[in-house]
C-alpha cells in the first residue's frame, strides 16, 4: 500500500492546494503576470488553484484580500529565498539513472555526515557531486546531509529551516538534490537527509498565518512547539509526514536523520483526539514504503532521552517511558563523551561524569553511561539500562559530528588539540567498533580547520540578537567576546570550509590512507552485520576494545589495541598485552599506525594495532 495514500492532506501539484482553515477567502498571486486568481474551497480548510500551473511559475497565496504575498508551506522551490515567491516544481520531470539502485541499510554502514555550504569552497550540491569519488575511496556507505530545507540567506547550519519541503536555493535548488542522489547511487553510496520535524527558524517562518501549526500548550528552547497534539493537528503531523516521504520518494533519499526528537512535543494518548505518536506514524509509514519499494529505507534519530523507547518496534511494548517509536537507529552522545573525556582529558561541563575511570568501558558495552543513574548535568536520574539482545548497530557512534565541534566557543575539532596518533586511536575504536560509526568531513585527513556556527540574517536586530547570544553563551564558561567568531560573518564560513589541498600533504594524506584501512578491514571482517556487543579494558594508558566472533561462523574475533601514551615522552615505555588480552602474542597483526610493532604482544607508546584471533 502506498503510505501516502493515508494522507488526509490533498496531494501536492499543478493546483498548488493550500491548507489554510481560518481562512474566508484564500488568492493565488502569480507575481510575473501580476494576474491573481480566487482559489477554491475543498473542505477540511483545503483550497485548491482554479487553474493548474505549468512547471517553473512563480506563485504565491495571499490570504482574506491582504496583499502580503506568502510562500507555499509546502514548496519544492523557494528560487528567490524564504521571503520571496514559490515557484512550481515538477518531480515527475527529474531525469533518473539509478534504476539498478538496491538500497542501503542505516544499520552497520559508515556514515559520512557533511554540510554542503563548507563541504567544498563552493558551497553547493553540484561541486560536492564532484568529491563524491573521494567518499567512494574512502569506503563511505552512507553520506548524511545536513539540512537542506530552505533557510533565511545564503550561509547556515540548516537547523532553522521553515521551507520542509523546499531545497535551499543557495545549494542549488531540488534539482540539484536530485542530481547528488542519483551520483550517489551511481558512486554506491546512499543518502541520508537531515530534517528538523521540533522546531521552524524565526526568519521567513509564514506558517502560523495559514493555520494553527504551531502550539502555546507545549514549550520548546526555541519557543512555541509544533502542533502536533492540540486541535487541528492531524493535517500538522501530514504536514511533517508527507514532507519526510516525499523525500524518499521523490527524491529517492535512503534515510532521514531526525534532529533532536527529544523536542517533538507529541503527548499522542492525553490528547482531546488520541491518536499514535507522531513519530511511530511516521515509521509504519515508511516501513509501508520500504516494502513497496522493495528496498531499505532508515530513520536515524538524535535523541537525548538515553531510551531504548526510540529503536522498539512500534508494535512493541515500550521498554521504559519513552512510547516505542520504532527508529532504525539512534545517535549516542554517551559514547562520544566518554571516549572524548578520555582521550583529551577534558572534563569540565557535561564531561564530568563521562571522565569517570569506567565510563568508557560502560558505554561501549551498554551504550548509555546514564542508564538510570544521575546525571550531575542534567541535576536528576536519567535513562535506562538498553534491553538485553538489544542490536549494538542501532547505535550511531562517532568522535566528531557538527554539534560536538560546532557548539564548542571556537569550533575547534578534536585534531586541533590531539596528536596524530590520538587521532588514530579514536578513528580505529570508531571504526572497528561492532555499532554503526558516522565521521564528521574532514577528519579522514585530520583536517584542523575548525567548524563554526555561523548565520546570515538580513534583519539587523535578530543579526544583533544572534551574535550577542553566542558570546553571552560562551562567557559564562570565561571565553572573551573578541574570541568567539561572529556567526553573521563572512569570515566564520570561510575558516569553517574544507581545504582539499590538506589530503595531499604527508601527514593529511597518512591519517587518510589509515582511515581507508580501517574502512577495508571492517567490511572484510564483516562487522558491520555481527550485531554483537564488545568488550572492553581500560588500564593505565592503554584500551583493548575486542569484538566477538559469531557463533558458527568461521571468522575472527578482533581485537583493537591502543596506547595513549605519548610516543615522545621519554619515560614512555612499551607495555606487554598478554595481562590484558589472553594469548596476545597467538595474535595476527592486521593494521598497525606506527608500523613498530612485530606481533600483538607488545603495545608501543602512540601504536594503535587491529588484531586477529582465528579460531
Amino acid at each position: 500500500m502506498n503510505a501516502r495514500r493515508r494522507s488526509p492532506a490533498l496531494p501536492v501539484g499543478p493546483s498548488v492546494p493550500v491548507w489554510a482553515p481560518q481562512a474566508r477567502r484564500v488568492d493565488l498571486h502569480l507575481p510575473e503576470a501580476d494576474e491573481t486568481l480566487t482559489m477554491e474551497a475543498r473542505g477540511n480548510g483545503w483550497w485548491v488553484s482554479p487553474r493548474p500551473l505549468p512547471a517553473g511559475t512563480d506563485y504565491a497565496f495571499r490570504l482574506d484580500g491582504g496583499n502580503d504575498d506568502l510562500p507555499d508551506p509546502r514548496s519544492a522551490w523557494q528560487p528567490h529565498g524564504v521571503h520571496g515567491p514559490s515557484r512550481v516544481f515538477d518531480a515527475t520531470a527529474l531525469h533518473w539513472t539509478d534504476e539498478s539502485w538496491q538500497g542501503r541499510d542505516a544499520l552497520g554502514a559508515v556514515i559520512y555526515e557533511l554540510h554542503v555550504g563548507t563541504f567544498t569552497p563552493e558551497g553547493t550540491l553540484e561541486s560536492a557531486t564532484e568529491r563524491l569519488d573521494h567518499l567512494a575511496a574512502l569506503g563511505i556507505d552512507l553520506v548524511e546531509l545536513m539540512p537542506v530545507a530552505g533557510f533565511p540567506g545564503r550561509a547556515g547550519w540548516g537547523y532553522d529551516g521553515v521551507d520542509l519541503w523546499a531545497v535551499h536555493e543557495a545549494y542549488g535548488g531540488p534539482a540539484s538534490l536530485a542530481g547528488f542522489v542519483d551520483a550517489a547511487h551511481t558512486a554506491g553510496i546512499g543518502v541520508c537527509l537531515d530534517v528538523v520535524y521540533n522546531h521552524l527558524g524565526p526568519s521567513g517562518n509564514y506558517l502560523g498565518r495559514f493555520g494553527p501549526y504551531f502550539t502555546q500548550a507545549h514549550e520548546t528552547p526555541w519557543g512555541s512547539a509544533v502542533n502536533y497534539d492540540q486541535s487541528g493537528s492531524e493535517q500538522v503531523r501530514a504536514f511533517v509526514i508527507d514532507s519526510a516521504l516525499r523525500w524518499l520518494t521523490d527524491f529517492h533519499v535512503d534515510a532521514l536523520r531526525l534532529d533532536a526528537i527529544h523536542e517533538i512535543r507529541d503527548d499522542a494518548s492525553r490528547a482531546a483526539e488520541p491518536h499514535r505518536h507522531l513519530l511511530a506514524e511516521l515509521s509504519d509509514a515508511v516501513g509501508e514504503l520500504s516494502d513497496e519499494l522493495g528496498k531499505p529505507l532508515s530513520l536515524i534519530a538524535e535523541s537525548d532521552l538515553n531510551d531504548a523507547g526510540v529503536i522498539t518496534p512500534t508494535r512493541t511494548m515500550q521498554p521504559f517511558r519513552t512510547p516505542s517509536l520504532g527508529m532504525t537507529a539512534q545517535w549516542t552522545d554517551d559514547v562520544h563523551h566518554a571516549l572524548h573525556a578520555r582521550v583529551t582529558g577534558e572534563s569540565q561541563g557535561y564531561y564530568a561524569d563521562f571522565a569517570a575511570p569506567d565510563a568508557l568501558r560502560r558505554v561501549y558495552e551498554g551504550a548509555f553511561l546514564h542508564n538510570g543513574g544521575w546525571s550531575s548535568f542534567r541535576g536528576s536520574r536519567w535513562g535506562a539500562p538498553v534491553p538485553a539482545g538489544t542490536d549494538p548497530r542501532r547505535f550511531v557512534i562517532f568522535d566528531s559530528n557538527h554539534d560536538q565541534v560546532g557548539n564548542r566557543a571556537t569550533g575547534d575539532r578534536p585534531a586541533a588539540s590531539l596528536t596524530d596518533d590520538a587521532v588514530a586511536a579514536e578513528a580505529a575504536l570508531i571504526l572497528l567498533s561492532p555499532f554503526t560509526p558516522m565521521l564528521f568531513m574532514g577528519e579522514e585527513w585530520g583536517t584542523r580547520r575548525p567548524f563554526q556556527f555561523f548565520t546570515d540574517h538580513s534583519e539587523p536586530d535578530l543579526a544583533q540578537a544572534v551574535t550577542q547570544g553566542r558570546r553571552r553563551e560562551f562567557a559564562s564558561f570565561g571565553w572573551g567576546a573578541d574570541e568567539v567568531p561572529d556567526p553573521q560573518a563572512r569570515s566564520t564560513v570561510e575558516a569553517s570550509t574544507l581545504d582539499w589541498n590538506e589530503p595531499r600533504r604527508p601527514a593529511h594524506a597518512r591519517m587518510l590512507a589509515w582511515y581507508r584501512d580501517l574502512i577495508a578491514l571492517r567490511r572484510r571482517l564483516d562487522l558491520g552485520r555481527r550485531g554483537l556487543w564488545p568488550g572492553l579494558r581500560d588500564v593505565g594508558d592503554v584500551i583493548v576494545l575486542t569484538v566477538p566472533a559469531r557463533p558458527g561462523r568461521r571468522e575472527a574475533e578482533l581485537v583493537v589495541a591502543t596506547s595513549l601514551a605519548p610516543a615522545d615522552r621519554p619515560e614512555a615505555t612499551a607495555t606487554g598485552l598478554d595481562g590484558l588480552v589472553p594469548d596476545a602474542a597467538a595474535l595476527d597483526v592486521a593494521l598497525s599506525w606506527r608500523g613498530a610493532s612485530p606481533n600483538g604482544s607488545i603495545l608501543h607508546p602512540g601504536e594503535t594495532m587491529a588484531l586477529l584471533r582465528y579460531a
